[in-house]
């Protein structure tokens, strides 16, 4: 296999290594190591700089669209893709790679980088005994397969193809989710829900509330599931697909499992709360849970889908320190029944489409990454296929 190394496949490497730019509450996106996960950065935990010093600061080059990024520490070797044309800054641990396109397709590229070829390549050459970490120089020098050009681009159109879909669905998620979060914003948070005009508004802890309503600690509405354990690759392996709940990820979402690892029925919506990072999302299929995530439902028959919303709420307004004790401390107005129930029966079809699309997309992780490094490596070759090649400029 013809392999180079990435200074000589690179025609623009940018870093800045050891540097953090002032942070501000909005302006420009700050791209960390930690929002890089899966060849997608993420949309939680996000950091900015302001528009005077983003012009300051990006001397060194600016990021353009289908530009890598690749983390050097904490973790080593996540690669991202830049997907949109949108101004990012680059912060410390995270270096920008574009292809010579005359040597390398810079799909081809991004996906190289992830196949587990190059990966080993990163390892062997990084330092540190806590945390591994890789100097630019030894970055430089790690092998990258290089097939024929054409070969390249038939290979990067197949797996960009799934990172096409999986972007697309998230981002259909996501506006699904806004649409159940506006339904209860405007419901329970602003009290215009149907038959509202009828209602009289009286007081309570949390100021005025409509008549019927109650004001409740989050303790009071929740019950604390047993929390599962975290499954080893070899666990993974002898008990099939496993879902495996880790507050790392973005989406929480690893492997399927038969049985799950809870004391609900497995046909029962439960809600997860990744502590010290406020992620929260309604599982419907079986799971295991790796650390810090809680795991609970609703007591007296709460709607799961009202709960839900009702404790995210807090997470949103950062009503506390990120710790399942204080957020469950805190209090919420809990509708009527009739409400609730009203509730549930509008938004319990949009989690029934998140889900079913959260899947599609674990689907298409699975078969990508099996598919990576047969084709990388060469052991599925493409080359006489007819593919239908597209480019990204």
């Amino acid at each position: 296999m013809l392999t180079k190394t990435i200074e000589e496949v690179t025609e623009i490497l940018i870093d800045y290594r050891g540097k953090t730019p002032p942070k501000t509450s909005c302006g420009v996106k700050l791209i960390t190591a930690k929002i890089i996960k899966d060849g997608f950065v993420q949309n939680n935990n996000l950091e900015y700089i302001s528009e005077g010093t983003y012009e300051t600061w990006m001397r060194r080059g600016m990021p353009r669209r289908w530009d890598i990024l690749i983390t050097t520490e904490a973790p080593l070797g996540e690669v991202a893709q830049l997907r949109t044309t949108e101004k990012i800054a680059l912060a410390q641990r995270v270096i920008l790679l574009r292809g010579n396109p005359q040597v390398i397709n810079q799909q081809y590229y991004f996906q190289a980088l992830k196949s587990s070829f190059v990966q080993a390549g990163l390892q062997m050459r990084a330092t540190g005994t806590t945390v591994a970490g890789i100097k630019q120089s030894e970055l430089r020098q790690v092998e990258i397969p290089l097939p024929p050009l054409p070969t390249q681009h038939k290979i990067a159109a197949i797996l960009s193809a799934y990172d096409d879909l999986i972007e697309n669905n998230t981002h259909r998620i996501k506006i699904l989710e806004e649409m159940a979060q506006a339904i209860y914003r405007q419901w329970f948070v602003e009290f215009r829900f149907p038959g509202h005009e009828g209602v009289e508004m009286v007081e309570s802890e949390l100021g005025l509330i409509p008549q019927g309503w109650e004001a409740k600690k989050v303790k009071e509405i929740v019950k604390r599931l047993k929390a599962g354990q975290t499954y080893r690759q070899t666990d993974v392996e002898s008990a099939g697909k496993v879902i495996v709940v880790d507050q790392s990820r973005d989406d929480f979402l690893g492997f399927h499992d038969n049985e799950p690892d809870h004391d609900a029925s497995p046909t029962d919506p439960i809600i997860i709360f990744g502590d010290h990072t406020c992620k929260m999302q309604l599982m419907i299929t079986p799971f295991s849970l790796g650390p810090n995530v809680v795991p609970f439902i609703g007591k007296d028959e709460m709607p799961i889908s009202y709960l839900f919303f009702g404790v995210s709420n807090l997470v949103e307004t950062r009503e506390y320190k990120r710790h399942w004790t204080e957020l469950t401390n805190k209090e919420v107005a809990i509708g009527d029944p009739e409400t609730r129930e009203r509730f549930s029966e509008f938004t319990t079809p949009i989690f029934e489409q998140i889900e079913a699309l959260r899947q599609k997309n674990q689907n298409l992780r699975q078969t990508r990454d099996l598919l990576l490094p047969k084709l990388i490596s060469g052991e599925i070759d493409v080359s006489d296929l007819d593919i239908d090649i597209y480019g990204k400029e």
